[in-house]
């Protein structure tokens, strides 16, 4: 009986006369033409969907080798890119105060006893090589030096301190220099105690501006403005001494002023 068709199907099997037929041969012959073509349309229909499914895969790892190679020319161009150099340091410029309280503390590992002898500023254009360099316009200097002094010791000893940068710009940070002889009777190098000084340079050049400062600077926009703290004698005050000019030795305008009230003391001929 056969299963597709339904009806019934008789088998006959003949020997010829050299023995028996090929095994092969008999087995084809036994299978019904008309089961073998139902048989055929339901292996397609069975092996339709894992064709589809190879056909998927195929398609998927085509797709994964194209997105390889079109990003490995991309990866290697980035590894071969050159690196971006690094962006120049900004210059750090700080009010005499702040530079005077780092050197301070730091003259303090020195000698415990230390005390302040004087702190100066050094701006003039293109310090350090470098045409950004500040000229004091706005109270602040990037170096600065101290002097402080030990009683324990007999000596005194100067320290920079610098936020400039540029190719001839001293080393960033504090500097310690070479210790000196002192002596507590030189009234020119007459340490001061810190509670009289209340006010900063920038407070100071206000001051300044106020007599005479503001007209030499609308007249000479870079002319460099410098600031020098100490102690004097004659007055027995701290002062700020507001310079301004290229040379220190010989300004356009020295104003003194007292750096405990903020007052305008005199202008220094």
């Amino acid at each position: 009986m056969d299963a597709a068709t339904g009806k019934r199907v008789e088998f006959s099997l003949r020997v010829g006369a050299r023995g028996k037929p090929p095994l092969a041969h008999t087995l084809v012959t036994l299978i019904p033409k008309d089961s073998i073509q139902v048989c055929d349309e339901k292996l397609t229909l069975l092996l339709a969907p894992m064709t589809t499914i190879w056909k998927s895969l195929l398609t998927l790892c085509a797709a994964f080798s194209m997105v390889a190679c079109s990003s490995s020319p991309s990866g290697q161009k980035a590894e071969s890119a050159p690196e971006k150099p690094a962006a120049p340091k900004q210059i750090d410029a700080e009010t005499g105060r702040i530079a005077f309280q780092r050197m301070y503390t730091t003259s303090r590992g020195w000698s415990g006893d230390t005390e302040p002898v004087s702190l100066q500023s050094n701006n003039y254009k293109n310090a350090g090589g470098n045409p950004e360099a500040p000229l004091g316009h706005d109270g602040k200097s990037a170096m600065w030096r101290g002097i402080f002094a030990s009683e324990n010791r007999h000596s005194m000893k100067t320290y920079m301190w610098s936020g400039l940068t540029g190719p001839d710009a001293p080393n960033p940070g504090i500097t310690p220099g070479t210790e000196d002889s002192w002596s507590a009777g030189n009234t020119s190098t007459r340490p001061f105690q810190l509670v009289y000084l209340k006010f900063d340079t920038d407070q100071a050049l206000e001051t300044a501006q106020k007599h005479g400062g503001t007209v030499l600077i609308k007249k000479t926009p870079d002319l460099p403005v410098n600031y020098r703290l100490g102690w004097e004698t004659r007055s027995s005050m701290l002062v700020w001494h507001v310079i301004y000019g290229k040379s220190t030795n010989d300004p356009d305008l020295d104003v003194v002023v007292d750096a405990t009230t903020n007052q305008f003391v005199r202008v220094e001929k």
